[in-house]
């Protein structure tokens, strides 16, 4: 935790030491109080900035300003330490360069597991960027709340803000970004848009990401694997996802070729999804099936509790559901997902989005099972190993 002092105390401290030169950690509220007292704010690096007493400042007698700043550090509580500095900025000669600086907006569209998965992933992937490359990326991460206006004022401010690039997670976050940005010139990477050009993504400037697309029928696979004897799916989603329209159409389709029945229930919010769940249960179904849904993620640790204790198998579009309590998936790792978007993020920031596609499909195939959702089950699911890598994990509200 940082260490605070009155800024008034500060100042004071400053000009009763008669100090010349020292390092403040950056506070805009510091920086224009000092101002007044009597020192010139310079910007030194990126995360620190230097008050000097105007035209005072020396580069001799460090020892004795060392000592008067080491009495100044322990009583204003304030991180500084002495420095020497040009006439107009930090000399060149010290051998040490400013680092660049670009600045990211990573913006999900609501808290759950899967998105928060892949903000973690990005923001990780930043760091080791910055590092690798010998620049300075600092980022902000925010929600949108699954609600358009939220969504639409984080936009605005990352426009104003002036940010180097945009990283919207999930459908709806991306398309308001690409709205927000589209006449600042500033560059919208996408992460977890299942299917771009249903949701218009396609074909724009500026405009590129990373695509989470379902194997639905690899799923349905999965399915009738474990029980070849289904009669009834029940297809569990929200109507406001697009990413949930193109799967529940292809699932429907699957199901309509082998002649079995299936049951639709939808919901918008926790509540509805509740119900559907509830009225899947009283309709007896077999198993069920979720796409890539948000709404429906957000709810998954209890829906995925009343479904294990209904005896029913719960299929879904992602691992993040299986780590939540669903039984099992064939999907993306969005830890893998979040990093290939932050190193795109990079590229279109540092160079441009004119050379690269309108988006990359994220390469999926990996078996998801809910070892203890399986034994709750009692399902025995030994016949995924001859389907492709198969991942085991246990229930977790992360």
């Amino acid at each position: 935790m940082k260490a605070q002092a009155s800024i008034q105390y500060v100042m004071l401290t400053l000009q009763s030491r008669k100090c010349d030169c020292i390092f403040v950690e950056s506070d805009n509220e510091v920086i224009n109080k000092g101002g007044t007292a009597g020192y010139t704010p310079v910007l030194c690096g990126q995360a620190f900035f230097v008050l000097r007493q105007t035209g005072k400042c020396k580069r001799n007698g460090r020892r004795n300003h060392m000592k008067k700043l080491t009495s100044m550090i322990l009583s204003a509580a304030v991180i500084m330490s002495l420095a020497g500095c040009s006439a107009s900025a930090p000399e060149t000669d010290t051998g040490t360069e400013e680092k660049k600086v670009y600045k990211v907006a990573v913006i999900k569209q609501l808290d759950h597991a899967s998105l928060d998965e892949i903000a973690n992933a990005i923001t990780g992937e930043l760091d080791a960027l910055s590092e690798e490359k010998g620049i300075e990326i600092v980022y902000t991460v925010d929600s949108g709340n699954n609600d358009p206006t939220v969504l639409q004022q984080f936009g605005a401010q990352y426009v104003s803000g002036d940010v180097d690039v945009i990283i919207p997670i999930a459908t709806l976050a991306a398309q308001t970004m690409y709205t927000s940005a589209e006449d600042s010139g500033i560059p919208v990477v996408f992460a977890a848009v299942s299917d771009p050009e249903s949701a218009q993504l396609t074909g724009l400037e500026n405009i590129t990401g990373t695509s989470d697309g379902l194997d639905t029928n690899m799923i349905m696979d999965m399915m009738f694997a474990i029980d070849p004897d289904i009669k009834k799916v029940g297809l569990l989603y929200s109507q406001s996802e697009i990413n949930s329209e193109k799967p529940i159409e292809l699932a429907k389709a699957y199901l309509d070729s082998k002649g079995i029945a299936y049951v639709e229930a939808t919901g918008n919010n926790d509540s509805e999804i509740a119900q559907a769940v509830t009225s899947l249960i009283a309709a007896d179904v077999d198993a069920v099936f979720t796409p890539t849904d948000n709404v429906v993620m957000a709810t998954e640790i209890t829906t995925a509790e009343k479904f294990a204790e209904a005896g029913i198998p719960h299929y879904t579009g992602a691992d993040s559901f299986v780590r939540n309590g669903a039984f099992a998936t064939c999907g993306v790792n969005y830890t893998d997902l979040g990093k290939q978007t932050a190193d795109l993020a990079y590229q279109a920031m540092t160079e441009t989005t004119s050379d690269m596609d309108d988006y990359y499909l994220v390469a999926g195939g990996i078996i998801t099972v809910n070892t203890e959702t399986a034994e709750a089950l009692n399902i025995d699911y030994s016949v995924f190993g001859s389907m492709g890598e198969v991942v085991e994990v246990i229930t977790t509200e992360e």
